[in-house]
């Protein structure tokens, strides 16, 4: 008997689009199955005929797709045709492809470009840790102390980031790698200690490094897809991994603050914002 898949992850391994984006498209109901517009976590086989706004979805046949793309300025991570200077359009592969995660369109540097749902998935995990490496210039000199801070965790989002490597390369240039993918995480770490950001560029994802000129890709190598599935085979592929991890000793609860009416100001940002509780979790993987 052919083994069922759900709906999300069929959709994901034609190449069609991310696990994520999938579900997207579902709860929208712009996919049809067998005719009929089904539920969240259905599942199907081959015989299936599955559609997303009338065209015929089919399993992709041959190899996935892996690309590193040296991002420039100016372009929009994403799929859609109606954005303009978007990533896919930018590229022109000729075959349909997506990229993994985000950078800001004023941002830099290395993203990756697949036709693998089931990768994306494993990456973008919020508690998996994998590792993304930038290069960011500011726009005063940087001080011990700022990078000091930088490492330790920053208030940002209702939460404290996790801590990290940081270092010192020049004045106004330092080196960060975050485990972490906050909506604009290293700009808003930076706003919260008075600094702003003029420049940001990722150099690393995990164990690949940008290695080729702005505005160029190239295909990852056998033995460097070997080792990047090696290093998130660990990943985990629930749910429930993609949610923020909840770090009791680095979280802040208004529910917990005793009200203080003398709390005092911030002295980079001026006074202290109440927290919006009913903020929705950030998105992933925004620098």
């Amino acid at each position: 008997m052919e083994e069922l898949k759900r709906l999300n992850k069929y959709i994901s391994e034609t190449g069609y689009c991310s696990r994520r984006e999938a579900d997207k498209l579902i709860e929208e109901g712009r996919v049809t199955l067998n005719g009929i517009v089904p539920e969240m976590g259905t599942k199907v086989t081959t015989e299936d005929e599955v559609r997303i706004d009338g065209r015929l979805i089919k399993e992709k046949a041959g190899k996935n797709i892996y690309l590193a793309f040296n991002k420039p300025v100016g372009i929009e991570c994403t799929t859609n045709p109606d954005v303009r200077d978007n990533i896919v359009e930018y590229i022109n592969y000729p075959k349909r492809i997506f990229p993994i995660g985000r950078l800001d369109k004023a941002s830099e540097g290395l993203i990756f470009m697949t036709d693998d749902g089931d990768i994306v998935n494993k990456i973008l995990r919020a508690r998996n840790n994998h590792e993304k490496e930038y290069i960011v210039t500011v726009n005063k000199p940087i001080t011990d102390r700022f990078i000091q801070r930088m490492g330790n965790g920053v208030p940002i989002l209702d939460t404290v980031t996790r801590k990290c490597k940081v270092e010192q390369i020049s004045k106004y240039i330092f080196r960060i790698v975050l485990t972490q993918g906050l909506n604009r995480q290293i700009r808003r770490m930076c706003e919260y200690l008075g600094y702003d950001v003029t420049a940001l560029k990722r150099i690393r994802i995990i164990n690949i490094s940008l290695d080729v000129p702005a505005g160029r890709y190239r295909e990852l190598t056998a033995a460097e897809i070997k080792e990047l599935n090696q290093l998130i085979e660990p990943s985990s592929k629930t749910e429930e991994a993609s949610l923020p991890k909840e770090e009791p000793t680095q979280r802040i609860s208004a529910a917990r603050r005793p009200a203080n009416p003398n709390r005092p100001q911030n002295r980079n940002n001026g006074p202290a914002r109440p927290l919006n509780t009913n903020r929705r979790p950030p998105r992933p993987e925004r620098e």
